[in-house]
């Protein structure tokens, strides 16, 4: 299936080029929503920097929409971006669509995933959203040789809470669910951004959660937040920064002054919305792009 998208003003913003269903046979656990999927943004929510805002909740189908560069850009990396939203709802194009728009551009295919949300407690008591992100990455490397992607560079992008998703993929990639048959394709990513991430200390602590903890296996990180994020506090991604130096990780932490969160790719005048142009060259830097003479860690 190929969709195309057009802004107010008839620019081209992405041609959508496949959505895959990350559970055919149904999901691995029931789901307990009884409404349809819907997009619950009031209308005094609706903007963000000049533009619509889509958000989405009551997902029981979770997909990933693949999203594919021209061929002549086609850098033979992957990315999945995971959505923010608190668990509640996916910022689906300001968090999701609008970074594979990006991603596209700089020759990445992208995969936007829509994740179980809500859901009724989180991994490890109920593993649904750490299912869907697994299921998601060893769909992704299935079809690497399909989609002219290296199956050893494929990472994820997180935003607020899908920033905390990522991190729990990275952590716990060979996690078995009870009801997930097992398989021999790695859900291990092979890089990760964060950006504002959530949830990864314990609540009033700077105390890393166990579910996220650093170990030697994570891949290279790049992390971006504003200090002034009244959402995800400062002092914890702090934290959790230094608990992936001290595991051994290549890591990059980016502050911002100001910024707050949830900004996604929307420019503004402050510099960190610049930031898609740091993370491509960091992707340079980390091999997982052609880096054209650039330093290598």
């Amino acid at each position: 299936m190929s969709v195309i998208l057009l802004l107010d003003h008839g620019t081209l913003l992405w041609s959508q080029e496949k959505t895959v269903e990350l559970w055919p046979n149904g999901t691995p656990e029931a789901t307990s929503l009884d409404k349809p999927e819907y997009d619950p943004t009031k209308d005094a929510d609706r903007m963000k920097a000049g533009k619509v805002t889509i958000r989405l909740t009551n997902v029981s189908r979770p997909t990933m929409s693949i999203y594919q560069p021209d061929s002549t850009k086609n850098t033979h990396t992957g990315a999945l971006v995971f959505p923010g939203g608190g668990y509640d709802h996916l910022a689906w194009n300001i968090e999701g669509t609008e970074v594979c728009a990006w991603l596209r551009s700089i020759g990445v295919t992208c995969a936007a995933v829509k994740y179980r949300v809500p859901e009724k407690g989180g991994f490890p008591e109920n593993p649904a959203d750490l299912e869907d992100a697994q299921q998601a990455i060893r769909i992704f490397r299935s079809h690497a040789k399909d989609w002219h992607v290296d199956a050893s560079r494929i990472g994820v992008i997180g935003f607020s809470a899908g920033g905390n998703l990522a991190a729990l993929l990275s952590k716990n990639f060979d996690y078995q669910g009870k009801n997930v048959s097992p398989s021999d394709i790695s859900a291990r990513p092979n890089f990760q951004i964060l950006l504002y991430p959530g949830g990864l200390t314990e609540r009033g602590s700077n105390t890393i959660v166990s579910a996220v903890q650093p170990n030697k296996e994570f891949p290279p990180t790049l992390i971006v937040q504003a200090i002034n994020d009244p959402a995800a506090h400062v002092e914890n991604t702090l934290s959790y920064f230094v608990a992936l130096e001290s595991a051994g990780v290549v890591a990059e932490l980016h502050l911002y002054a100001e910024g707050g969160h949830g900004f996604g790719l929307r420019p503004t005048d402050l510099p960190i919305t610049q930031w898609p142009a740091l993370a491509e060259r960091w992707l340079k830097t980390i091999q997982m792009v052609p880096n054209a003479g650039l330093p290598k860690y």
